[in-house]
């Protein structure tokens, strides 16, 4: 079983994945497992109270495992100062409902430490579709931070980085790629050199290690 830690899209073939939802909260299927949270790319003034409102009530159902994704975007129209207002009611989130907090950084890595930091988490967080250099990863993973990756796994950039990381601090993902999970796992294994079963076997132990269950 294939471990998809981020995906919008549901499950498919072979896969266990946690579908991102981030609106409509109230149409969750209780046959699914969801991360839910208010992207930094909606934010819209006028309805975030409410958007909130539902997401806060939303929640608290049994198939939301992990709030977000959520976070900062310093190449998006929302403005900045709003953003971050946003960011820290999820953490608020993360921390009330116990769930793990999956974040979204675009260009904003000093910010969100910096909130994390004046905003403690007492729940695990996971920085998805990390494409990012090796200083920004290795801080990250000296926080305890996790990273997912996905498609950019197959640019050489980010094999660099990826190869260089300890796995015990990975996570992989479809994000909204044409990529599907099985291409993501082989692509890490030929990066860092290692069989798909010691992948499957670590990410597994990742998960259990942050959400504190087994997969089935």
């Amino acid at each position: 079983m294939f471990i998809n830690i981020h995906s919008h899209r549901p499950a498919t073939t072979n896969e266990w994945c946690i579908e991102n939802i981030h609106n409509e909260f109230d149409k969750l299927n209780t046959l699914f497992h969801y991360s839910i949270g208010v992207h930094p790319w909606y934010i819209k003034k006028e309805s975030i109270d409410k958007e909130l409102e539902t997401l806060s009530w939303a929640a608290q159902k049994d198939e939301v495992i992990a709030i977000g994704e959520c976070g900062l975007d310093r190449i998006c129209e929302t403005p900045f100062a709003l953003q971050q207002k946003i960011f820290i009611q999820h953490v608020h989130l993360a921390n009330e409902t116990a769930k793990p907090l999956i974040i979204h950084c675009v260009r904003a890595h000093r910010e969100i430490i910096s909130i994390l930091k004046e905003h403690p988490l007492n729940v695990p967080v996971i920085f998805h579709g990390f494409n990012n250099n090796e200083a920004i990863a290795q801080q990250l993973i000296k926080e305890g931070y996790f990273l997912s990756f996905g498609h950019s796994l197959f640019h050489p950039n980010t094999q660099k980085v990826f190869s260089k990381l300890p796995i015990e601090h990975i996570f992989l993902e479809t994000d909204d790629s044409n990529k599907n999970i099985e291409e993501i796992y082989q692509q890490a294994c030929t990066v860092k050199n290692i069989s798909i079963e010691q992948l499957h076997l670590q990410i597994h132990k990742n998960y259990r290690k942050i959400f504190n269950a087994a997969i089935l």
